[in-house]
C-alpha cells in the first residue's frame, strides 16, 4: 500500500454548499455511517473535507437526532492539482464504470465524462442517465474519503461525443486513444507541446472508447476538435484498463 495516511481517523465529506468551518455537521448517509455503521461517539476525532482542497481534523460533539455536530480542532488546504485532467470515458458494460471512476479519482482526474458512444452497449433513458450520474458520483466520493483526496472530481451526466464538444469546453491539450495506425505515442504529443508552449498543459482531455473503439465518424468528429489520436501500445487493452493506463501516465507526466 501507498499514500497511507498518518492517522487511522475515519474521513466523512461535507458538501461546499454545506462548509462551515465552525459549524461543521454531519447529516444524511454520512451521519448514518458514522453513528450505525462505525458506532463513533462523542469525542471521537474525524477528519472531513469538502472536495474542494479543504480538510479539517475534528471532534464529535453530539450525535443526538439526525445530525451530527462537530467541532473543529485544526485545519489544512490541499492545493489543487498543476495540471487538470478530464477523462472522457466511453461507459463500458457492467460494473467497469465504477471501476474506472474510482481509479480516476485515486490517479488525481479532476473530472469525469461518462460518454454515449454509437458502440455503447449501454442505453440510458433521461432519468436512468441521471441516476448512473448520481451513483458515479457516489462512488467518486466514497473513492476520496478512500484515498485521501481532498479534490474531489465531479462526474458530469452521461453525454455524447457530439453532445460534449457542442458545451464548447477549452483545454490546452486533447487527446483520444486510437487503434488507427497513424496514432502517435503520447510521450512524444507531451514533448512537442513543450517545445511548442514552453511550458506542459494545465489542463488535458482524455478520451477513452468502448469495446471495439469509436467509430471512425466519432474519432473524425475529435479530430474536427483537435483531438490528437495517441496509441496505447501494440496489445489491445481493455477499457478499464485503458482508463487506467492513460491516466497514470498523464499523472506520472503532468501532475507534479
Amino acid at each position: 500500500m501507498t499514500g497511507e495516511r498518518g492517522n487511522n481517523m475515519h474521513r466523512f465529506y461535507i458538501p461546499p454548499e454545506q462548509w462551515q468551518p465552525d459549524a461543521l455537521v454531519l447529516t444524511a448517509a454520512e451521519a448514518h455511517h458514522a453513528r450505525n455503521v462505525l458506532r463513533l461517539e462523542r469525542s471521537a476525532k474525524v477528519v472531513v473535507f469538502n472536495g474542494l482542497g479543504r480538510e479539517i481534523t475534528a471532534e464529535i460533539v453530539s450525535s443526538e437526532g439526525v445530525q451530527i455536530r462537530l467541532r473543529k480542532l485544526s485545519a489544512t488546504e490541499t492545493p489543487p492539482l498543476r495540471c487538470r485532467i478530464t477523462l472522457g470515458q466511453a461507459i463500458p458494460k457492467g460494473k467497469n464504470m465504477d471501476l474506472i471512476v474510482q481509479k480516476a479519482v485515486e490517479i488525481g482526474a479532476a473530472e469525469i465524462a461518462p460518454l454515449l458512444s454509437d458502440r455503447t452497449v449501454v442505453r440510458l433513458d433521461e432519468e436512468s442517465a441521471a441516476s448512473k450520474q448520481t451513483k458515479w458520483q457516489t462512488v467518486a466520493i466514497e473513492a476520496a474519503k478512500q484515498c485521501g483526496q481532498n479534490w474531489l472530481p465531479e462526474v458530469q451526466p452521461p453525454k455524447t461525443l457530439a453532445q460534449f464538444f457542442a458545451d464548447h469546453r477549452r483545454f490546452d491539450l486533447q487527446l483520444i486513444g486510437s487503434l488507427q495506425s497513424d496514432a502517435m505515442h503520447l510521450k512524444k504529443i507531451l514533448a512537442e507541446y513543450s517545445r511548442e508552449h514552453g511550458d506542459r498543459p494545465a489542463s488535458v482531455l482524455m478520451l477513452v472508447g468502448p469495446e471495439g473503439d469509436f467509430t471512425p465518424a466519432e474519432l473524425s468528429l475529435a479530430r474536427s476538435h483537435g483531438c490528437h489520436p495517441i496509441t496505447l501500445g501494440p496489445v489491445v487493452l481493455r477499457v478499464e484498463t485503458a482508463s487506467i493506463y492513460c491516466l497514470s501516465i498523464l499523472s506520472y507526466e503532468l501532475l507534479v
